[in-house]
C-alpha cells in the first residue's frame, strides 16, 4: 500500500510496515512544541490519512525530549494580538485539527514520551490508545496562561476518562500528572522503559491490524459515539445497527471458517 502523504513542516508521516503508520510532531528544536502552523498541518494530515487503509497509527514526538509540550510560547504574541474573531477562527482551526486526528476511522495510539502538556495533552487524549514512558508529565496547563480547560476537546475527554471530580482537580489546578498517577487514574494504559516506547506502540499495532479491519473500525466507533450520547437505547441502536452490517463483510465467514478450521483468518477488509 502506497500513501500519498502532503510534504509537511511540522509534521511527518511514514508507514513502518504495511497497514501501520507513524505520525511524528518533527519540532524537536522546540520540544516539538505547536505553532499555528502545526495545526493546519494536523488537519491535512488527518484528511491525507483518513481514507489511505491503514489499520493503526502511533502518534510520538520526534527525539528523546517531549511529546509535546503545548503551544510555543515564542508566538504566544500571535495569539494574544488578534481580535475577538480572530481568535475564534484559530480556535476552530486548532480545535479542527486536534480532532481530525481523533476522529480518524482506524484506531491511534499515543506513544508519549516527557511533556505532554496544555495543547499536547490535548492530542494525547484525542488518541484512542496512550502507551507512556516514565518520564511522563501531562498537564492542563491552560489556566496558567489566562484560558480554561475547555481546549481542543481536553474537557471532554479528560472527564469521560478519569470522570468528573478527578477532571476538575487536574484541570483547576494545572498540576502535574506524572507516571505512576497517570497509570493509576486511567490516563495511561501501559507505562513502558523509554527505549521500548516505541517497540511496544509497534506491537500493539500488530495486534490490532491481525483483527478484523471492518469491525476494529466499528467498534471505535461505537466507543467513540456512545461516549458522546446519554442514551442506553440509543448505544444499543448503534451496536445493533453496527453488528448487522459487520455481517454482511467477508470478513465474517473467514472468521468462522478460519475458527473452525484451526487457522488464522485472512482479513481482507471488504
Amino acid at each position: 500500500m502506497s500513501i500519498l502523504f502532503p510534504d509537511l513542516e511540522t509534521l511527518t508521516f511514514e508507514e513502518a510496515e504495511p497497514g501501520i503508520g507513524i505520525l511524528r510532531i518533527n519540532r524537536p528544536d522546540r520540544m516539538n512544541s505547536q505553532t499555528v502552523q502545526m495545526f493546519h498541518e494536523f488537519l491535512i494530515a488527518g484528511r491525507a490519512l483518513r481514507d489511505s487503509g491503514l489499520r493503526a497509527l502511533i502518534v510520538t514526538g520526534t527525539g528523546d525530549r517531549s511529546f509535546c509540550p503545548g503551544f510555543d510560547l515564542d508566538e504566544v504574541h500571535v495569539i494574544a494580538e488578534m481580535g475577538v474573531r480572530e481568535f475564534l477562527k484559530f480556535q476552530e482551526t486548532a480545535t479542527n485539527g486536534i480532532q481530525s486526528i481523533r476522529h480518524l476511522p482506524f484506531p491511534v495510539i499515543a506513544a508519549i514520551h516527557g511533556p505532554a502538556t496544555g495543547g499536547g495533552f490535548s492530542l494525547a487524549l484525542a488518541a484512542d490508545i496512550r502507551l507512556a514512558a516514565p518520564t511522563l508529565k501531562m498537564s492542563a496547563a491552560f489556566v496558567k496562561i489566562g484560558l480554561s480547560c475547555g481546549e481542543l476537546g481536553t474537557s471532554f475527554n479528560l472527564s469521560r476518562l478519569v470522570g468528573p471530580a478527578r477532571a476538575a482537580e487536574i484541570g483547576f489546578t494545572a498540576r502535574v500528572v506524572e507516571a505512576d498517577e497517570a497509570l493509576r487514574i486511567g490516563l495511561v494504559n501501559h507505562i513502558v522503559p523509554t527505549d521500548q516506547l516505541l517497540d511496544e506502540a509497534m506491537a500493539m499495532a500488530r495486534l490490532i491490524a491481525q483483527n478484523s479491519p471492518g469491525g476494529v473500525r466499528m467498534s471505535k466507533r461505537a466507543i467513540q459515539r456512545n461516549a458522546e450520547i446519554g442514551s442506553y437505547e440509543a448505544a444499543l441502536e448503534l451496536e445493533n445497527r453496527g453488528q448487522a452490517l459487520l455481517t454482511r463483510t467477508d470478513d465474517m465467514p473467514e472468521a468462522l471458517a478460519a475458527f473452525k478450521e484451526k487457522r488464522a483468518p485472512v482479513f481482507t477488509g471488504r
